[in-house]
């Protein structure tokens, strides 16, 4: 069997830059397993595989170990390959574990709208700042940990032992973070090793844990967010109550076919 596959530099607008994440669109279902295994081979943060439904689109995300619930830079690669390559006109309704989300086009971004997620104090595990190579100034938690630094240049510098983080227990998901940066409202970066990834280089299920946070905090609700991974990448947000839009660019690297092995 041959299936298309596209490969998409996410919130960016250059190759080489922002967060990339595999597409492949599917005329049929395909087995969990064999979801799983594409994704293992293609070994990007995100694989994503969307389906045409009757009332929108059916959309799944996979890391390299795991399907996730969650994933805005692989939604905005998917709107785009729909968009732009296929030529479907936006906007799109995808149905995921995480409910329908709605991607729009907005001139040259696509702009998602998710579900947010509100976060509280909270006790860091054991051994976080350490595995960090940092203290962090607060500690919060919604589905991750959101650890406050001192200043935007100590989360661009910060240096995390990705084996400690992994054997942490309880600290799946962390996200490191403070205002300010250079031109944006606020700088990031991401942590998953548990689940495959040890560092996203652009991360939108971050964004709507740290939108409602900044947000609240800075007294405005639209920013600019700034995930200053090696690759990247740029979001710009608004906080509406339950939900965060979140715009972003993107762009094509690479195009081909994937041939299955027969079952």
């Amino acid at each position: 069997m041959k299936l298309p596959i596209y490969v998409v530099d996410a919130f960016t607008k250059r190759a080489f830059a922002g967060n990339p994440a595999a597409v492949v669109p599917l005329d049929a279902p395909l087995p969990d397993a064999v979801m799983q295994a594409m994704a293992a081979e293609h070994n990007l943060s995100e694989t994503a595989f969307v389906m045409r439904e009757a009332t929108g689109w059916r959309l799944r995300w996979f890391t390299p170990k795991a399907e996730v619930e969650s994933c805005g830079h692989a939604t905005l690669a998917t709107a785009f390959v729909l968009a732009r390559e296929l030529g479907h006109a936006p906007p799109f309704t995808f149905h995921t574990l995480s409910g329908a989300l709605v991607v729009e086009a907005e001139e040259a971004r696509f702009v998602l709208d998710f579900p947010a997620r509100l976060s509280e104090a909270a006790t860091p595990p054991s051994g976080l700042a350490a595995a960090l190579g940092a203290e962090p100034r607060e500690v919060h938690r919604a589905r991750d940990w959101i650890c406050v630094m001192e200043s935007p240049e100590q989360v661009a510098t910060l240096a995390p032992n990705h084996a400690a983080l992994a054997a942490l227990p309880g600290a799946e998901r962390v996200i490191v973070t403070a205002a300010g940066g250079d031109g944006v409202d606020i700088t990031s970066r991401f942590f998953a090793v548990k689940v495959g990834v040890p560092e996203d280089p652009v991360t939108g299920t971050a964004h709507v844990q740290l939108v409602p946070f900044w947000a609240a905090r800075l007294g405005r609700k639209s920013l600019v967010c700034r995930q200053a991974s090696a690759r990247g990448g740029t979001l710009w947000c608004e906080w509406r109550g339950d939900r965060v839009r979140m715009a972003g660019d993107a762009v094509l690297y690479a195009k081909g076919k994937i041939h299955l092995p027969a079952p």
